[in-house]
């Protein structure tokens, strides 16, 4: 099965600050973060496309018991991008401590943060991040 972007494109996209997805060419679905197929209709005819970067906040939780090498609290969120799809990053630009059901619905948008590799991952790896719009 081909990929049409693989995970080092994807990571250099991040590097670059572009926020690689993909397209659907059968039902007209965003796919992000990419992946082989739809996963809205399982079509393997997909056309890369670049993601604007914004979004809506939909949930998220402080984490205030972290897994081993990660500093709490911290706010992991999902926000739908205005292209569809739902993606998961951190909430950045906020005190955990002052995370309220406000947060739902507010304007977000996507960033990158380098992870470095640990003792489950040894490879360094940017990830995505989110920022209040207003704030």
């Amino acid at each position: 099965m081909e990929y049409k972007i693989t995970f080092n494109h994807y990571q250099q996209g991040l590097e670059q600050g572009k926020f690689l997805g993909l397209t659907c060419n059968a039902c007209h679905s965003v796919i992000f973060p990419p992946a082989a197929v739809c996963r809205e209709c399982g079509s393997s005819d997909l056309t890369p496309t670049e993601l604007s970067g914004r979004g809506t906040l939909r949930t998220f939780t402080v984490v205030r018991v972290a897994p081993e090498g990660k500093k709490p609290p911290y706010i992991v969120a999902m926000a739908e991008l205005d292209e569809g799809p739902w993606a998961l990053g951190n909430l950045i630009n906020m005190n955990p401590d002052a995370a309220d059901m406000g947060l739902i619905g507010k304007r977000v948008s996507l960033g990158r943060h380098m992870v470095k590799g640990d003792t489950y991952a040894s490879d360094d790896t940017w990830v995505l991040t989110f920022a209040l719009k207003d704030a």
